[in-house]
């Protein structure tokens, strides 16, 4: 996501910060790299050329020209320039004052409505929200099918909607089922077409309505560039967005959509989807993304990530036990289920600060490496997972074949978890000062 824009921005930028001085033909020559960084990216023209212009008119100004560091000013001009015109800031959900909200899910077929559906009810019940899934596509048996399969993976309960049923007939039986079941939040996976049509908008309009929906949210596809922002517009219409969602932002999208899809629509991009997990979907914060764009980082986010994904009782537990040095090999794999659920960890170095954006991409990281490591782990024993030194020729060629991996595969992961047993017992005989001996700095 946003990887050729970040790079053609760092280019930019360094030519730039290689002047002591500025002038305003060498801003001239690096607006224009900027300019065409993001056409190439897929930005709408009439809004790349907005914020080429905005950014040049605070660039000529004192808070540049007087500045002792001028390329660092510029490049928080274009971090500032950016953000506002992704929105400024993120905008939530507005589901508060009613006893009774609801999400309305809209957009053509193949945008991943009903995948996003199951996300967003997961991200809402981490958010201490109790969801409803609605299925209201009606002309496709396997779109009703596949969100009551989600509903049973994710344990979020569905309304049991039928092909011989009225959309909006389903969507007011499923508000009076909620509330018989205690849930506070409607998701209404709504029918899609391959393209718009007065027929869908028709069907819409109907639902919106019968039920006054809380939020109206288009689930466009990030591969569409563009196309995805005239979506946008022509449902806006229409319907009145409250908000979008892009999806498939973690492939090959150049990411235009999202950097233009506010200043267009004039609807805050609120969520997107990077992934096929039900966990990957992230709420949309301007600023953290031009941040990222710009090869800033995004601790944030990472932080929120982390928070999501340890358990703060078993986190406590676990200090304990490495004061004491008992830090099992089971202990060592709930750990690495902890950072998987963070997502892939390529991405999660992405968002630290100061990452050289060229050494990122060039970092092979095999996510797989977990799950053989996992399975290596839960082929030993639970004396083996308690007492690590018992495990000798024999049992290592057991764990190998139990875990469908090599006998070398065993003796690299008890190496690595030794070492790291050596370093925890180091930290708690020296604390911080052994903790400096260790730091080849």
């Amino acid at each position: 996501m946003f990887e050729n824009l970040s790079d053609r921005l760092d280019s930019v930028f360094k030519k730039l910060k290689g002047h002591g001085t500025l002038n305003e033909k060498n801003i001239d020559d690096g607006l224009k790299q900027v300019r065409m960084a993001l056409l190439e990216a897929d930005v709408n023209y009439k809004v790349a050329k907005s914020v080429i212009s905005d950014i040049k008119g605070r660039a000529l100004g004192q808070e540049v020209m007087q500045s002792l560091t001028p390329g660092q000013q510029v490049i928080k001009i274009v971090n500032d320039e950016f953000t506002r015109m992704m929105g400024s800031e993120h905008q939530g959900l507005n589901l508060d004052g009613k006893s009774l909200g609801s999400v309305m899910l809209i957009g053509l077929q193949g945008s991943g409505k009903t995948t996003t559906a199951g996300k967003l009810a997961l991200y809402l019940r981490n958010e201490g929200k109790k969801p409803f899934l609605v299925p209201v596509d009606v002309y496709r048996p396997a779109a009703i099918d596949q969100l009551k399969k989600i509903g049973k993976q994710l344990d979020i309960p569905v309304f049991q909607s039928t092909t011989d049923m009225k959309p909006l007939k389903i969507c007011q039986d499923a508000q009076l089922a909620a509330r018989g079941l205690g849930c506070d939040t409607l998701l209404i996976d709504t029918a899609g077409r391959l393209h718009l049509d007065e027929e869908l908008m028709a069907e819409l309009k109907g639902i919106k309505k019968g039920i006054n929906p809380s939020e109206i949210l288009l689930v466009a596809d990030a591969m569409t560039g563009q196309d995805a922002v005239n979506i946008a517009g022509s449902f806006d219409k229409a319907l009145d967005l409250t908000g979008v969602v892009l999806t498939k932002m973690d492939g090959d999208a150049r990411g235009g959509a999202a950097l233009s899809i506010k200043a267009v629509t004039g609807k805050p991009l609120k969520f997107i989807g990077v992934g096929e997990k039900s966990t990957a979907l992230e709420a949309f914060h301007p600023d953290r993304m031009a941040s990222r764009i710009l090869g800033m980082g995004d601790a944030l986010s990472f932080i929120e990530k982390a928070q999501e994904a340890v358990d703060q009782k078993e986190a406590k537990a676990l200090e304990k036990k490495l004061r004491k040095n008992a830090f099992t090999l089971e202990d060592f794999k709930n750990q690495m289920k902890s950072v998987r659920k963070m997502g892939s960890i390529k991405d999660l170095i992405g968002m630290l600060p100061g990452i050289n954006k060229k050494q990122l991409k060039g970092l092979s990281i095999d996510d797989r490496e977990f799950a053989r490591i996992e399975a290596i782990i839960n082929s030993m024993t639970p004396e083996e997972r308690r007492v690590h030194a018992i495990i000798k020729g024999s049992r290592k060629k057991r764990i190998a074949n139990g875990s469908g991996t090599r006998v070398q595969d065993v003796n690299k992961l008890l190496k690595s978890y030794s070492q790291s047993m050596k370093m925890i017992k180091k930290f708690n005989k020296g604390g911080m000062k052994s903790l400096k001996n260790m730091l080849p700095f």
